[in-house]
């Protein structure tokens, strides 16, 4: 029997399915709306999706086959699925945190291809339906810490990215991997206006290193809570890297290229005083409108009980990540 890595978290320890939908009742009872003009927009959408559950019922997802859990040995309870699945930010659905699991129910999700390309030596192009049933599942429960600084604990399935980019045999100029989500404004409404989408301009792109990308905690999610990832939270393929700030794990993703050079990022093109291309959890940098000195963690409550827990460097996982970094500073790097 293979000994656990330390960075596994037990069942126990995934926030509670239940969190996430009581928003806007409460922060109109609290006058948030009057302090509004106050609060940095990026916090504001965040207060005011506190709360409020949304009214639309999940997609219909079906059950996955995992060989066991990955349970990383840090102390922390599971976010309610419910919370989870309806806190979310995924703007080509719209900028409030319940807009996503009230937009996405229609999208489309089968058939889906995911390209790997650049280079490599051995291109591949893969159905969801033959990435299932051809890598064994794992689910794997990671710590998720947003650039808002609210957190959550969430029970992935899905399988190591390292195990199908070595599929498509990386060659010696690749040093980077960039990644592309599906582009389709008739399914997407915050493709369609910049206004409605956050002024990004799509389709969302990310990146990383390749030997960060190559790295076993780095994930390709296919579901979520022993189930199908619904819309809203990246469906049917997305990227989780859990020791880097949320945005980095792109959702919905359909092309995967190997690089020479750094490759663009969405929030970095958008504003790259704010969103750095490595994006580690890191306590000691602050974002410009707020400090990420500690974070509230979700749970079974509202806004009112949602803990407020200091920020550990690397979320948590340094003693696994840390040497990617030798020698960096990661005050200029962020």
């Amino acid at each position: 029997m293979s000994k656990r890595p330390k960075w596994q978290l037990s069942q126990q320890h995934v926030t509670p399915e239940a969190v996430f939908n009581q928003r806007r009742r409460i922060v109109k009872a609290l006058g948030l709306s009057a302090i509004g003009a106050s609060v940095p927009l990026g916090v504001q959408a965040g207060l005011a999706d506190w709360f409020g559950k949304p009214k639309v019922e999940p997609a219909l997802l079906k059950p996955l086959e995992f060989t066991g859990s990955n349970r990383f040995g840090i102390a922390d309870p599971l976010t309610p699925e419910d919370k989870v699945t309806s806190h979310n930010n995924f703007y080509e659905f719209g900028t409030a945190k319940t807009d996503p699991k009230e937009n996405a129910q229609q999208m489309v999700t089968s058939p889906w291809q995911l390209r790997i390309e650049g280079e490599v030596a051995n291109p591949k192009t893969w159905t969801v339906d033959e990435i299932l049933s051809g890598f064994t599942l794992e689910e794997r429960i990671y710590r998720l810490r947003c650039v808002e600084a609210w957190s959550m604990v969430i029970p992935w399935l899905g399988i190591p990215l390292a195990r199908l980019l070595e599929q498509a045999e990386p060659n010696s100029k690749a040093k980077y991997v960039a990644f592309e989500t599906l582009y389709d404004p008739e399914q997407m409404p915050g493709q369609r206006s910049r206004f409605v989408g956050g002024g990004i301009n799509y389709p969302y792109v990310e990146g990383l290193r390749l030997d960060e990308a190559m790295h076993d905690l780095t994930l390709l999610s296919v579901g979520l809570y022993g189930k199908t990832l619904p819309p809203q939270n990246g469906a049917p393929i997305r990227l989780v890297v859990p020791w880097k700030y949320g945005f980095k794990s792109i959702k919905s993703i359909v092309r995967i290229r190997l690089v020479e050079k750094m490759p663009p990022t969405t929030w970095n093109l958008l504003a790259d005083h704010e969103y750095g291309f490595y994006a580690n959890v890191n306590p000691q940098v602050d974002h410009p409108r707020w400090s990420q000195a500690s974070e509230r963690r979700i749970g079974s409550g509202g806004l009112l009980s949602a803990k407020r827990i200091p920020t550990e460097m690397f979320n948590g996982y340094g003693d696994f990540v840390a040497d990617l970094y030798d020698g960096m500073d990661l005050r200029q790097w962020y």
